[in-house]
């Protein structure tokens, strides 16, 4: 069973930036694919970020390609996701989750354990 927690989150002005930090226990987190996920008020749950198990690789969405970086350490059992020229649309509780798999995958279901979630908001 491995436990989650993300940090970080919090008030932040549009082009600013923010770091999120997921932090893992109660597993051996360098089996795992992490994934970060959002959730905006009456929306569904989208696909932010995923890095693989090394953090050799790494999938993004669109929407915040180019802007957003998503890393791990290993030996701190923790990921990041560092996240610059934030606008207001990026406004949503962030998860992290993890996969006990092989393969980046965007699709939620297939995420195995989940965080309770941090919130970002950007003002405009």
């Amino acid at each position: 069973q491995v436990q989650l927690v993300e940090s970080g989150g919090g008030l932040v002005q549009a082009g600013g930036s923010l770091r999120l930090s997921c932090a893992a226990s109660g597993g051996i987190f360098s089996r795992y694919v992490m994934g970060w996920f959002r959730q905006a008020p009456g929306k569904e749950r989208e696909f932010v970020a995923a890095i693989s198990r090394s953090g050799g690789s790494t999938d993004y969405a669109d929407s915040v390609k180019d802007r957003f970086t998503i890393s791990r350490d290993n030996d701190k059992n923790t990921m990041y996701l560092q996240m610059n020229s934030l606008k207001p649309e990026d406004t949503a509780v962030y998860y992290c989750a993890a996969d006990n798999s092989y393969y980046l995958t965007r699709t939620i279901r297939l995420y195995d354990y989940w965080g309770q979630g941090t919130q970002v908001t950007v003002s405009s």
